[in-house]
């Protein structure tokens, strides 16, 4: 993502747009973070589940979820003054992967959104960004039905990369989300100012 330039009010100013993807398993509430913390009203893509994708879309532990998204969720949320976020949430079943390559294209990092009563359904995701050297945390949709694990604990399960955040959220509520993509740009952040060090070191 670049800089957008306005010229409110007569003067110019540069506002820089970054793009987030929001992934994670089969599920595990990416359609709802993106939808609680876009300033906008989210692009969807959703599809009623049918007949013919329980036989390969595992729905154990989300039997209410009547609905699947089949390309990616947009939204839009503005961080600080000059600094906005697109997000891209992306499909979770496997199936849909193939979407995910193109998605990922220029993104600044990336939330996995993970449910600790299906841990393992967001091991993809975090190989996936691992692999590709995608900047990512693994933000923790506290469930009321859920156990409650610490972040420490769940970095371990995952066995996540040193230093790689772990932090616990609401998908639902504006500002938890909020926090998280906060965390998520602060980390990026870091980051790339690393291997620009190495890279000139």
């Amino acid at each position: 993502m670049g800089s957008e330039h306005s010229d409110a009010d007569g003067d110019d100013t540069t506002a820089m747009a970054l793009k987030i993807l929001v992934a994670g398993g089969f599920g595990v509430g990416k359609t709802t973070l993106v939808g609680a913390v876009s300033e906008i009203r989210p692009l969807r893509t959703e599809e009623l589940l049918s007949e013919a994708g329980q036989s390969v879309d595992d729905t154990g532990g989300v039997d209410r979820k009547t609905t699947t998204t089949v390309a990616m969720d947009f939204g839009r949320i503005t961080i600080r003054s000059g600094l906005s976020l697109y997000l891209f949430g992306t499909p979770g079943q496997n199936r849909f992967w193939f979407l995910w390559d193109e998605l990922s294209q220029g993104a600044l990092g990336a939330v996995v959104l993970a449910d600790t009563r299906r841990l393992e359904d967001c091991f993809p995701a975090v190989d996936y960004f691992e692999h590709r050297h995608i900047p990512f945390v693994v933000a923790v949709n506290c469930f009321a039905t859920a156990r409650t694990y610490g972040a420490h604990e769940v970095s371990r399960a995952l066995d996540l990369d040193r230093g790689t955040p772990v932090v616990l959220c609401d998908a639902r509520d504006r500002d938890s989300g909020k926090e998280v993509l906060i965390r998520l740009v602060e980390y990026a952040g870091r980051m790339y100012t690393a291997r620009l060090l190495d890279s000139v070191g």
